[in-house]
């Protein structure tokens, strides 16, 4: 009671305006006095006809619709406005000397959303018409939050898509110079120390440029602005390439990082470059997850229509309440060397698996290890 007492104390009745729709000149007096003197702006019809046009003009927030009425009748006036795209969202109270259950029916079929029984008093009045502007009042604000919601989002997708596609370009070159730097100077050359800082340098560049490249793909695809494009692909094409990009880095963790073929040629149908983000995401993954020393093997195995492609590494492993969030958190995490890692990887990684018609899954055992996959639908043989 005390909540909708401070909303209603909010409300600014004056900002709202009800339609009185009666015959009887007297009621319609008699209603706009009572209303006016609660400060509502009252406008009035004294027929059907007269108030379906001057719903469409006026644009009331309420109104209150006689139901015997001689030229249409109140609920046949309710069945026009309701049909109508401009008026069809205005509450209706009917005013009514009925009482028989079947009318109380019909009205609320034809759209009532109150009654007021002939002859009502004005604490009844008020009460029932406060009750209705307060969820006209409670939808405008609903409505207001949506669109401010969407602008928000709006801005925060274009922003994440700027910074993403402006940044990616410049870190791409310094990536490829520092890549540069330290396949072909030594710690003998540089010193020691030099030599770590430009390793560090490098790894953490590659980390950027991954988390730039995800970032545009993610806002893409939330924003509807990346489609799938299917094609028939072999696996075998695609999957050792990715993994081969890998090797450099793994070499510097001392992680042997290998692809183990399979006797059996997969062909699926899905969106090549959406195929390569997943594998590179999850390859990158067991890489940060990986202390040295230990392996990585990435492969692919038919199930059914599927191709699962997994990637098992013999890591930390994830504990066992984080791994049904694993893929929707987001959260901040540290891999073996340090390495940060946002999760925006493994979300991108569901949703562009969802996308080509499969799924992503972990299977994981803390302090021994995860396996990352992901399903893709093989090709069909009318592909």
């Amino acid at each position: 009671m005390e909540l909708n007492e401070t909303f209603e104390s909010k409300i600014n009745r004056s900002d709202y305006k009800i339609l009185i729709v009666d015959d009887v000149v007297s009621n319609v007096l008699l209603l706009k006095i009572l209303l006016t003197n609660e400060k509502f702006q009252v406008c009035t019809a004294s027929n059907g006809t007269t108030c379906i046009e001057q719903a469409k003009k006026e644009k009331p927030d309420l109104i209150l619709l006689d139901v015997m009425m001689p030229d249409i009748s109140g609920f046949d006036a309710a069945v026009i406005l309701k049909k109508d795209p401009e008026t069809l969202d205005i509450p209706i109270i009917f005013l009514t000397a009925l009482n028989n259950p079947s009318d109380l029916v019909k009205g609320f079929q034809v759209g009532a959303n109150d009654f007021l029984t002939k002859p009502f008093n004005k604490e009844e009045l008020v009460m029932r018409v406060m009750h209705q502007i307060q969820l006209v009042a409670a939808k405008r604000i609903i409505v207001q939050q949506n669109e401010e919601l969407k602008r928000t989002i709006s801005n925060r997708d274009k922003m994440y898509s700027v910074i993403a596609h402006d940044l990616r370009s410049p870190m791409a070159s310094i990536r490829m110079v520092l890549n540069l730097a330290v396949n072909v100077v030594s710690p003998e050359v540089v010193g020691e120390e030099i030599f770590n800082l430009l390793d560090k340098a490098n790894r953490e560049s590659e980390e950027t440029h991954d988390l730039l490249d995800n970032l545009l793909k993610w806002t893409k695809s939330q924003t509807g602005r990346l489609n799938v494009v299917y094609q028939d692909i072999e696996l075998d094409d695609v999957v050792p390439g990715v993994v081969d990009i890998f090797h450099m880095i793994a070499d510097m963790k001392k992680i042997n990082l290998r692809y183990v073929p399979n006797d059996e040629k997969m062909t699926v149908h899905g969106d090549n470059d959406m195929i390569k983000t997943i594998i590179r995401n999850l390859v990158s993954n067991a890489i940060k997850f990986t202390p040295e020393g230990k392996g990585i093997e990435v492969y692919c195995k038919r199930e059914g229509d599927f191709a699962r492609i997994c990637v098992q590494d013999h890591g930390v492993g994830i504990a066992a309440d984080r791994i049904d969030s694993i893929f929707h958190k987001g959260e901040t995490t540290y891999g073996t060397g340090g390495e940060e890692g946002s999760g925006l990887g493994l979300q991108l990684c569901q949703d562009f698996a969802r996308k080509n018609g499969g799924d992503a899954y972990v299977e994981s055992v803390e302090g021994e290890g995860s396996t990352f996959s992901f399903t893709i639908p093989l090709k069909k043989e009318n592909n």
